[in-house]
């Protein structure tokens, strides 16, 4: 006889395994989506928070915060409490997968608080608010809605209103929590300097890469399936009687169709308002838009109709920019990446709209909205005090905030002596003893390419243009046929999307050796205005690509019109060549010196 009760168990824990795998994957779009949002010199500094908020909160919410949750549920509840029962899942091999799945939420809650407070906060006095929060913060309010504590039908507050709250995956249990938890952490960080000048105007800071933090959105977008359809943990129900399994499509599916509806819709409302208010749309506005339809969803998504979900995330992605410049503009809070619109306000927005656009309706509509609202200020209080008083405690031990010149240097250097982007490494340098390998200029390959796709007769590198001595010694000078020994530096400041064009004309008038820095700088090119945020600033420093070629027996003049003929474009902003004479050159693996060491 087939064991149907067996068979559901065990699909359904594989189901719970999947989904939670699914959401570990949102560490990384976070991390992603944070650091897009910083400057370079951050970057490693944000990613390295993400780590630990995984690495140490895992452990943290095995040792303590699952059975504080259960401590926490039953004090509010009227059961009596027991510490053995409370913690018995450490020992319980049967409750292991369960609470795996609760740490993943627990995680996000966590994760969700270092994109308020990037590029200022110490790295110890972040860890000890991830900690606090992982073990009492959260869980507490696990306990109160989920674990059948304050907020449940049975607890204390529940029992007085009359109705239970209802929060399906997390959107104020996890996503709210955390965005109030990033404002107060944000606001008792201060601001980053130069975030708003002497009158208190917000003065924005560009982050280094959109496209970071788009791909970041997406990747999270991807794991939210898992939070919001995983949460639905039961795939099949057994009939043991009836010896019969059912799929519960219709409740994933409910799900499914309400998530995606509320994620696209959150962009797209977004990006309207954006629209509206700066003439163009807006792909981070755009991107925080999507993951606020998200946000505002996950509460309500297994209980409201499509059409309830697509006004749902259509509220959550309008109000985006708008509690973001309220955020800024009148409380002068610099929460960097928006986490309080995107998590905190449309959280609670969602959860308090579910019984407005119930499927099935409730018995008592008045009561259910009641305690939708009563829960979300029980844990927007909570938070705020327990949040308040964790950075204090970390502000009396280590202090909040780094000093001035590692903020000015960038926390990467300041607070872990790393740069994520390192212009200069140099690989061939052991200190320890160990043996070098020899340096390569041309990746281990015994070709040596030139640009354009071409491939040189010669395994050695010339700067001559691959030509020999006597070739050139034979060749008709155009110079009367005196010999032109001079040394000359053509250097050349050009469009960065230009270059390849310039490589390949240098190598086609014999000139391959050449030194490429990207650089700044302003000339005839006239400034341009852009936006961070819908804060406008002006650019009047322009990114070139610096280019410097050392030429001897090559016409310097014939080097700067092939820098000029792959450069030019006809517009401003094109570049300039200098050629300018070299005193003395000198080759140091040789020794030699003059035209011969070029």
């Amino acid at each position: 006889m087939v064991d149907v009760a067996s068979i559901a168990s065990g699909v359904n824990t594989v189901w719970v395994l999947i989904v939670t795998f699914l959401i570990f994957f949102m560490q990384p779009g976070f991390a992603l989506l944070e650091a897009g949002q910083v400057r370079a010199k951050n970057a490693g500094n944000v990613v390295m928070k993400n780590m630990m908020d995984w690495a140490l909160g895992v452990l943290v919410y095995f040792l303590v915060g699952a059975g504080i949750a259960s401590v926490a549920a039953m004090l509010t509840s009227g059961q009596a409490l027991s510490f053995a029962s409370a913690f018995s899942y450490i020992s319980s091999s049967g409750s292991w997968v369960s609470w795996l799945f609760g740490a993943v939420f627990a995680m996000t809650a966590a994760t969700i608080v270092s994109g308020a407070v990037a590029e200022r906060i110490k790295f110890s006095a972040y860890v000890f608010m991830a900690i606090c929060l992982t073990a009492i913060i959260y869980p507490v309010i696990q306990g109160f809605a989920w674990s059948g504590g304050l907020l449940a039908g049975s607890g204390f507050l529940g029992q007085i209103i009359g109705a239970g709250y209802e929060d399906f995956a997390g959107a104020t249990v996890v996503h709210m929590l955390g965005g109030i938890a990033g404002l107060v952490a944000a606001y008792m960080v201060g601001p980053r300097r130069g975030r708003f000048d002497s009158e208190g105007n917000p003065r924005p800071i560009p982050g280094h890469s959109v496209v970071f933090a788009v791909i970041g959105t997406l990747i999270l977008a991807f794991g939210w399936y898992g939070f919001n359809v995983g949460t639905q943990a039961s795939v099949l129900t057994a009939n043991v009687d009836a010896g019969t399994l059912t799929f519960n499509g219709g409740a994933l599916g409910r799900v499914a169709l309400n998530t995606t509806l509320a994620m696209g819709i959150g962009a797209v409302g977004s990006t309207i308002v954006t629209t509206m208010q700066e003439g163009k749309p807006d792909p981070l506005f755009a991107a925080n838009g999507l993951l606020a339809g998200l946000v505002a969803i996950t509460g309500a998504c297994a209980h409201v109709t499509w059409w309830g979900a697509l006004i749902i995330g259509l509220v959550g992605g309008v109000q985006t920019p708008i509690v973001y410049r309220w955020v800024v503009e009148s409380l002068k809070i610099d929460d960097v990446c928006g986490v309080f619109a995107v998590h905190g306000s449309a959280g609670a927005i969602g959860t308090i709209l579910i019984p407005v656009f119930a499927a099935s309706g409730y018995a008592n509509f008045g009561s259910q909205l009641a305690m939708q609202i009563a829960g979300v200020i029980v844990i927007a209080i909570w938070t705020i005090v327990t949040t308040a008083i964790a950075l204090k405690i970390a502000d009396g031990i280590w202090g909040l905030r780094v000093e001035e010149h590692e903020e000015e240097i960038g926390l990467d250097r300041g607070e872990h002596g790393i740069e994520a982007y390192p212009e200069f490494v140099d690989e061939g340098v052991v200190t320890d003893g160990g043996e070098r390998n020899q340096a390569r200029t041309d990746g281990g390959e015994h070709e040596v390419r030139t640009d354009g796709g071409e491939v040189m007769d010669t395994t050695e590198i010339r700067t001559d243009g691959g030509r020999d001595v006597e070739e050139q010694e034979r060749e008709l000078r155009t110079d009367g046929g005196e010999d032109d020994s001079e040394i000359k530096l053509v250097m050349a400041y050009i469009r960065p999307d230009r270059l390849g064009e310039v490589k390949k004309s240098l190598a086609e008038v014999g000139a391959p050796s050449l030194t490429v820095t990207n650089v700044s700088g302003r000339g005839s090119q006239p400034s341009t205005t852009e936006q961070w945020r819908g804060e406008e600033y002006v650019v009047d420093l322009h990114q070139k690509v610096k280019i410097e070629c050392v030429v001897a027996d090559i016409p310097a003049a014939d080097v700067a019109d092939a820098i000029r003929e792959g450069a030019k474009t006809g517009e401003p902003g094109d570049g300039k060549v200098f050629i300018i004479d070299v005193e003395e050159a000198l080759q140091i693996r040789t020794g030699k010196t003059g035209p011969e060491a070029v």
